[in-house]
């Protein structure tokens, strides 16, 4: 799949799919009329729309994500990084931190993280 970032409302949309999937498609419309305000036809264009991008199937009027929300994630966090800081995985932290304190707990977790996906 070509990595490209998704707008917000595909992502809001991609959010109602993971949190109640398996779904029915007419159950999927209710989930968004509900959780997003949007009529039917909304709802089936989008999922046209994400079937053709390759993140979501339909079959047998049952809708499943073909990538998981951790993948999404982790391609739109990678894109945000590229595009906004060079691809610099330290100016994005200096700026998302900005002066702001991390616990003992969350600088520990953040050198586990480190060690694991350390090259080498």
């Amino acid at each position: 799949m070509e990595r490209r970032r998704l707008a917000e409302s595909d992502y809001r949309f991609m959010t109602v799919v993971w949190d109640h999937e398996p779904v029915s498609s007419m159950k999927l419309v209710d989930f968004c009329l509900e959780e997003l305000g949007w009529k039917k036809s909304t709802t089936f264009t989008m999922l046209r729309k994400m079937i053709e991008k390759g993140y979501l199937k339909n079959e047998n009027s049952v809708v499943t994500s073909v990538l998981s929300r951790a993948e999404v994630q982790a391609a739109q966090s990678e894109i945000f990084v590229e595009q906004t800081f060079s691809g610099s995985l330290p100016g994005f932290l200096v700026a998302f931190l900005g002066g702001k304190t991390i616990s003992d707990e969350e600088a520990e977790e953040l050198r586990r993280l480190i060690d694991e996906h350390r090259e080498g």
